[in-house]
């Protein structure tokens, strides 16, 4: 299994990647979770460029982002709030897969690194609501890595038991759930 992990933070010591690289440590044998790592390099959304007339006129950087979707069989999504919204990076990158094949129907889960961003984790259910995801709900879950004086690491989650515990049962979560979907497929 193929899971896609997709970090809305730009920050190079961003706690919200750190989540999601604490959850590729934490998967088990079977389960590869992959960063994707192109969310800067994406050119602003532009719908005169994403016309399925016009499939050759799709930026590289966009194809490359809807070829790693359709290889995953999930995404993992963690991003920060800013001024009570979606980081602006990752919306960026969602309305490149609006008009996408790859993502209708793609399990997703989200993780909320800071208990206090009510925000934007709200926007992102409607927005993806919008664009036809398969929410996972009992894998979507809010941990407190971030916040006040609270900046953890990958290897900080991973040995913190409370942390891993529920990253890590998010996680499962999330594999049986992808599990059952491909079964009745």
């Amino acid at each position: 299994m193929r899971l896609l992990a997709i970090s809305g933070s730009l920050r190079a010591n961003s706690s919200n990647t750190s989540a999601l690289e604490a959850m590729a440590r934490l998967a088990p044998a079977g389960v590869k979770v992959v960063l994707f790592e192109g969310l800067a390099g994406l050119p602003h959304f532009n719908p005169d460029l994403d016309r399925s007339e016009a499939s050759d006129s799709l930026p590289r950087e966009v194809r490359e982002l809807r070829r790693e979707v359709g290889l995953s069989d999930g995404l993992l999504i963690c991003s920060p709030e800013y001024a009570h919204g979606v980081a602006g990076s990752l919306k960026n990158a969602l309305d490149w897969l609006v008009g996408s094949l790859e993502f209708p129907g793609k399990p997703v889960a989200l993780i909320n690194a800071a208990p206090r961003a009510v925000h934007s984790d709200a926007q992102l259910r409607e927005i993806l609501a919008t664009m036809s995801a398969c929410l996972i709900e009992e894998a979507s879950v809010t941990a407190p890595i971030a916040g006040v004086g609270r900046n953890l690491g990958a290897n900080e989650i991973v040995s913190d038991p409370d942390l891993s515990d529920r990253l890590g049962e998010a996680l499962r979560a999330f594999i049986e759930a992808i599990t059952i979907k491909n079964s009745e497929a």
